[in-house]
């Protein structure tokens, strides 16, 4: 595997990276929310991890083949999103000045973060599809190897901009606690639809 390669990957990474979705949303809430957006942010890391190491064990083919396997995963990852999307809903935030208790425990932060992207099955066929294209099966590294470096350069990507993404919000919504409340709706919102989406998708090609 050539660092042209691993560059070309990483240069895909970054697209989809900062493309906003549910990992945005999530970060954008955590950032509101809690005193750190990192447990946050760690969890969704996990959860991309968790992703690669699928695809580089070579389960993904098997689970992209099974029809009720995937069914089920995605059933599961969007009935999460729109359950984490409801809460926000529910109880949107102001930024935390550091006065108010934490809305969420560290652990209970980073779990949800695994749930938002480890249950994300569009993340799931994302990898399964795009990372042994980057790979080179003569490559002095096992295929697998090189999957988790790769998967190590996009987790990488993540970090920066969701704690990027993270720490924005709370800068330019501090002092503003009603656009912070109406920000927080729109990523649960959006959280919801995300969710949404991928039942209707999974409905029709099902």
């Amino acid at each position: 595997m050539s660092a042209t390669m691993v560059l070309a990957f990483w240069a895909v990474s970054v697209l989809f990276v900062i493309t906003p979705g549910a990992d945005w949303a999530y970060a954008i809430a955590a950032g509101l929310r809690n005193r750190s957006v990192l447990p946050a942010v760690g969890g969704m890391l996990a959860g991309h991890l968790l992703a690669t190491a699928v695809v580089a064990a070579g389960v993904g083919v098997l689970v992209a083949r099974s029809p009720a396997v995937l069914t089920a995963l995605t059933a599961i990852g969007a009935a999460y999103l729109v359950w984490l999307g409801i809460g926000m809903l529910r109880r949107p935030a102001a930024p935390h000045t550091g006065t108010e208790p934490v809305a969420a425990s560290w652990l209970g932060q980073a779990v949800r973060g695994v749930g938002v992207s480890g249950l994300n099955p569009k993340l799931f066929l994302l990898f399964l599809a795009l990372l042994p294209q980057f790979t080179d099966p003569g490559a002095d590294w096992p295929v697998a190897v090189q999957i988790t470096a790769l998967g190590l350069v996009h987790a990488a990507s993540c970090a920066v901009v969701y704690v990027a993404v993270g720490l924005a919000a709370r800068r330019v919504l501090r002092a503003r606690p009603t656009a912070a409340r109406v920000v927080t709706r729109v990523s649960g919102a959006l959280m919801i639809v995300i969710g949404l989406v991928l039942l209707v998708e999974q409905a029709i090609t099902g």
